[in-house]
């Protein structure tokens, strides 16, 4: 993939991407040296909410697709990790699984990422035929419940441990190196988070190269024809219908990698990490960046996950310094912002900071439409 990636550019592209790539394999340890191995972990999760966000832009900013259920997907693979690499079910169901299953992780990765895209299959399957404001419904419901299910799911037999949630998830290994505990590579140690961050990259790094290639093909050009005008697309021989539950899929099977992910880097899973503001979250990192292009919605990620950890460390010490208590909590202030910035965002900048060409010319033109 790097081989093919370096013959696609340009010698000044090529030496701003060796640059880059510099400062990423540095930045666990910059990071940790200034600000602390915490943000470490904070950039660790920063990069699964950016393989998120790059999933449903596959939905909603390529298809045009508006889904507010996406983080089930996100449930369903960390999940499918957390039944099949910790004791639970050797303590459920005793007689079936008396030593547990504990499949390795690099098995666990595809089967999650499959049975996710069938998740999304099956979300996409009877929405077929809705649209805006009916679409985002049903998507909404289907994402609660899936959170309803896992967190109901302990009786009459205990599949998900309800609202308890799955701990003991077994770390996620490399060659039968576990992550979770420091290692020495070429005289370097490197703790769990940053070998978790070098995991992360490299997942994220895929996710982008997989998200580029379906841009560009065949594939990727139909689902903006839906995007744009799904009668026209549908007139020129284009299958929506399959074309539609391939999006819902392939957005769906993202979401399943970064949920397995996720799972092995937290040791536990449960219900309350899948609550429908995680969606809301995940989508306005695409809207905010800018729906339909990939540069934009690493932005929105980045920025979505990193902020609302600067004011939490930042807004009490401050409220201290000037009035000698804290007067606005770091949530409700932060949730402000966030809402403000987002009515900003439609005003000033609707097609997001860094928009797609493609979408800021269909922007330009509904607005020249209007004003005719």
């Amino acid at each position: 993939m790097l081989g093919y990636a370096m013959k696609l550019l340009t010698q000044p592209t090529r030496f701003a991407f060796w640059l880059l790539l510099g400062a990423l394999l540095l930045l666990p340890f910059v990071t940790d040296a200034l600000l602390g191995r915490g943000w470490v972990r904070i950039a660790d999760f920063a990069m699964l909410y950016i393989m998120l966000a790059l999933g449903l832009n596959i939905v909603v900013g390529l298809a045009g697709l508006l889904d507010l259920g996406y983080i089930a997907f996100f449930a369903v693979g960390a999940y499918c990790y957390a039944l099949t690499g910790s004791p639970h079910l050797a303590l459920a169901f005793p007689s079936l699984f008396p030593g547990g299953v504990h499949l390795p992780f690099w098995i666990v990765l595809p089967l999650a990422a499959l049975v996710a895209g069938g998740f999304g299959v099956l979300l996409g399957a009877p929405t077929l035929r809705l649209r805006g404001d009916y679409l985002a419904i049903v998507t909404l419901g289907f994402g609660e419940i899936i959170r309803i299910f896992l967190n109901n799911l302990n009786a009459p037999f205990n599949l998900t441990n309800g609202p308890q949630g799955i701990s003991r998830i077994d770390p996620i290994k490399v060659a039968d190196v576990s992550l979770n505990a420091s290692q020495e590579i070429f005289g370097i140690t490197l703790p769990s988070v940053h070998l978790y961050f070098y995991l992360f990259l490299a997942f994220t790094a895929l996710v982008i190269f997989v998200s580029q290639r379906l841009e560009k093909s065949r594939i990727g050009r139909a689902w903006m024809a839906i995007r744009e005008d799904e009668i026209a697309a549908s007139a020129m021989g284009i299958n929506t219908r399959n074309l539609k539950l391939l999006a819902f899929a392939m957005g769906a099977m993202f979401g399943g990698v970064s949920g397995t992910l996720f799972a092995g880097f937290q040791g536990f899973v449960s219900p309350e990490s899948f609550s429908l503001m995680e969606s809301i979250m995940v989508l306005c990192m695409v809207v905010l960046g800018g729906m339909g292009n990939i540069a934009g919605v690493i932005l929105g990620g980045v920025l979505l996950a990193l902020l609302p950890e600067v004011l939490r460390h930042s807004v009490v010490p401050l409220q201290q310094a000037l009035f000698g208590k804290t007067i606005v909590d770091p949530e409700s202030l932060r949730m402000l912002l966030f809402g403000g910035a987002l009515i900003a965002m439609m005003l000033y900048r609707p097609a997001g900071l860094w928009p797609s060409r493609v979408r800021r010319r269909e922007l330009d033109t509904d607005e020249a439409a209007e004003t005719v």
